[in-house]
């Protein structure tokens, strides 16, 4: 079956960086594309990042866009998401998201804090 496990998060300094991983298995990642979410404490998830199935094809939202690089490693059936300039603001659980079988699948996410 379809499953992403994400990596990777933690407590950090505004200003720092942080890179997330999210292992994928059950499908053939390489002709999927991927996705990073967040969800903030008391707010929606909302879309962080996309990916092609080749890498080809990347979009960001505007609010992370310049500090957030998201890339693929489909020997290694792994997305990635680096996170430099961290804000308070950037606090949330992150999650990896496909679309397979017609269906959105999701990884339990990875908690990532930023506070001094």
């Amino acid at each position: 079956q379809v499953k992403l496990v994400e990596s990777g998060g933690g407590l950090v300094e505004p200003g720092g960086s942080l890179r997330l991983s999210c292992v994928a298995s059950g499908f053939t990642f390489s002709t999927y594309g991927m996705n990073w979410y967040r969800q903030a404490p008391g707010k929606e998830r909302e879309y962080v990042a996309f990916i092609s199935f080749s890498g080809g094809s990347i979009n960001y939202a505007d609010s992370v866009k310049g500090r957030f690089t998201i890339s693929r490693d489909n020997g290694k059936n792994t997305v990635y998401l680096q996170m430099n300039n961290l804000k308070p603001e950037d606090t949330a659980v992150y999650y990896c998201k496909c679309r397979y079988g017609g269906m959105d699948r999701w990884g339990k996410g990875t908690l990532v804090t930023v506070s001094p």
